[in-house]
């Protein structure tokens, strides 16, 4: 195996040229958001030295790039009960980002993944996708991370939906050297070892394995790999070193979600039987006392919820039957007010295939979250959810202090 390696500015993009037991790969960095590497990329596949060509994408990206109107076959309710409705409005968030991106530099990120994807199907090439599912970088990013400084991390995903500034020149620059994931996180990556080895080292290491997996055999003999410049060192470097024969396992173990503390999972548990305690030792002091625990248990619990479904301009019905609704499920660990007060709205409004397909465009202005139905329902969901946190925790407070000192 030998290896040399080629670096120059974007009219000519870095390369790492290396041999990989019987295949020729040619790594090639690309700017995401940079006509002249689409051209180079173009370029490259019409000179006929490739067999084969490999893109940093995964599969889901991949669907959405060539099906831009999958987002309006998705089962809305059946996201937010899969427990994925974070996941989908993250990934609108940074979707929004990059249509910005769009819009004021003139180029779409990553239109040298389209010219990849044209050029090979043109010349019935065969295309390998070989980045890792977004949703579980997405996770891991989040899980690598101690869980106090998780805000900052959705805060600043959200800080790049609430302004109005224009995306600055340094900006553009980061989107030259790593795709809008990386950008958006990248001024955390540089603090956190833990998260750069989420959303970069293992993309890599990911990468890498992808490439041994889909050509183990050596079938193709000359490989272009299409990948953003950031990832250029850490994939060579990884391909370099030693692959295993069968990277299922190694892939596999990649693809898992890091496991959470379990405690957390036991607090609607525990706070569900501290209430009903409470309730009890109301009772048994008195009937006045049992009942004006549950009114302000109610009124507490359902008022925040139901606060949370009108900030997010919920239907009237929705609004109500969110009130209704947060006290008891605030009691029941397995279901949530803001799953109720999705169900509701997408009944009240269900979205239309209009909403679906401008889903994307609409997200890019903050306003735009509340005028589309299924970001609405999104937000729905998000709202009532804190809310009705914020109302258990308030309303266990009021118990206990109202059983301290009766």
């Amino acid at each position: 195996m030998t290896s040399t390696s080629i670096s120059t500015d974007f009219n000519g993009g870095p390369r790492e040229e290396l041999h990989k037991y019987d295949t020729h790969y040619t790594l090639l960095g690309t700017a995401h958001v940079s006509k002249a590497s689409a051209d180079e990329v173009r370029e490259l596949i019409r000179s006929g030295e490739f067999d084969a060509v490999a893109i940093e994408l995964c599969p889901g990206r991949l669907r959405s790039m060539q099906d831009p109107d999958a987002l309006a076959r998705m089962d809305l309710f059946q996201v937010i009960r899969e427990g994925k409705a974070g996941m989908v409005a993250a990934s609108l968030a940074l979707g929004a980002f990059q249509q910005r991106v769009a819009e004021e530099s003139g180029i779409a990120p990553g239109a040298e993944m389209k010219a990849a994807l044209e050029e090979a199907e043109a010349l019935d090439l065969p295309v390998m996708v070989i980045d890792r599912d977004i949703g579980i970088t997405l996770k891991r990013v989040y899980r690598s991370v101690p869980w106090w400084q998780r805000m900052n991390l959705i805060s600043g995903l959200m800080a790049s939906l609430v302004s109005k500034e224009k995306v600055s020149a340094e900006e553009i620059e980061k989107l030259k050297q790593g795709d809008v994931l990386e950008s958006t996180f990248t001024e955390f990556a540089e603090e956190s070892e833990h998260l750069y080895q989420a959303l970069i080292a293992e993309r890599d290491h990911y990468m890498a394995l992808r490439l041994a997996q889909e050509n183990g055999d050596s079938r193709y003999k000359r490989v272009l790999v299409v990948i953003g410049a950031g990832h250029l060192k850490g994939m060579a470097d990884n391909l370099r070193g030693h692959l295993p024969a069968d990277p299922r396992e190694q892939l596999h173990l990649l693809e898992q979600t890091p496991k959470g503390s379990r405690w957390p999972k036991l607090i609607p548990w525990i706070i569900m039987l501290l209430v009903l305690t409470g309730f009890a030792i109301g009772f048994s002091r008195n009937t006045d006392l049992g009942l004006q625990l549950i009114l302000e248990w109610v009124l507490i619990n359902g008022t925040l919820a139901a606060l949370g479904t009108l900030i997010a301009t919920a239907h009237p019905l929705t609004i109500i039957g969110t009130f209704f609704a947060a006290p008891f499920t605030s009691l029941n660990p397995t279901i949530g007010a803001g799953m109720v007060a999705a169900a509701i709205e997408i009944a009240m409004r269900k979205p239309t295939v209009g909403d679906f397909s401008n889903l994307r465009q609409d997200v890019v202005a903050l306003r735009g979250w509340w005028r589309n139905r299924v970001s609405r329902t999104l937000l729905v969901f998000m709202l009532a959810t804190l809310g009705s946190a914020a109302g258990t925790y308030l309303g266990g407070f009021r118990i206990f202090g109202q059983l301290t000192t009766g």
